[in-house]
C-alpha cells in the first residue's frame, strides 16, 4: 500500500474528494483564478454539507474528480485554504444556488475555499481507479456512491496521487 507522500501531509490526517462537472466548473477554470483559489460553492446536500462545515480544516488536501463527463476522472490535488463558511451564494436571489429557506442569521449551506496544488499531467480515470485492487474500498467506487464532497483515506489519496505521476 502507499504511503501519504509528503508534499500532501494533512494536518489533519484527513483528506477527500470533491466532484465537479467539467462544463460547470473544471479544474483549468480553477488554474485561471485569482491566486488559483475559490470557494466551493452550491453544494446542496446535508450530508456533503455537514461535512464542508464539520469536518473540512485547513490544510487539507482533496481530490478534485470532473464527473457527469465522457471520461469521469481524478484531474488533480487542491488543498483547504480556509475551513467551512456560510455559502454566502444561498443568499443571492440572482445566483443559481439561492436557497429562500437558508437566513443569513441562521445559514443552511457552507462552503470552503479551496486552491490548486497540482494539476495531474494526465487525469486518472475511473476506469483506472477501479483497476486498483487497493482502491477497491473507496467511497467513490461503491455502488450508489453520488456524494460530490467525500472521504478519502490516506492511502488511497497517496495510492492515486502515486497512479498520476507513473503515467508521466
Amino acid at each position: 500500500m502507499a504511503k501519504t507522500n509528503k508534499k500532501y501531509q494533512s494536518t489533519s490526517g484527513r483528506y477527500w474528494l470533491v466532484k465537479s462537472e467539467p462544463d460547470t466548473f473544471s479544474i483549468d477554470d480553477l488554474a485561471v483564478a485569482p491566486k488559483r483559489t475559490t470557494h466551493w460553492d452550491g453544494v446542496r446536500n446535508y450530508q456533503a454539507r455537514n461535512t464542508l462545515r464539520d469536518q473540512m480544516q485547513l490544510g487539507d488536501y482533496v481530490l478534485f474528480y470532473h464527473s457527469s463527463c465522457d471520461e469521469p476522472a481524478v484531474m488533480g490535488v487542491v488543498q483547504v485554504v480556509r475551513a467551512g463558511y456560510p455559502d454566502f451564494t444561498a443568499f443571492d436571489r440572482h445566483d443559481p444556488h439561492f436557497d429562500p429557506k437558508s437566513r443569513t442569521e441562521q445559514p443552511t449551506w457552507y462552503m470552503v475555499d479551496v486552491q490548486l496544488r497540482e494539476r495531474f499531467a494526465r487525469p486518472v480515470s475511473l476506469r483506472q481507479l477501479r483497476q486498483v485492487k487497493q482502491l477497491a474500498g473507496m467511497v467513490l467506487l461503491q455502488k450508489g456512491s453520488r456524494l460530490s464532497v467525500q472521504p478519502v483515506r490516506p492511502a488511497e489519496f497517496a495510492t492515486i496521487v502515486e497512479l498520476a505521476r507513473s503515467f508521466t
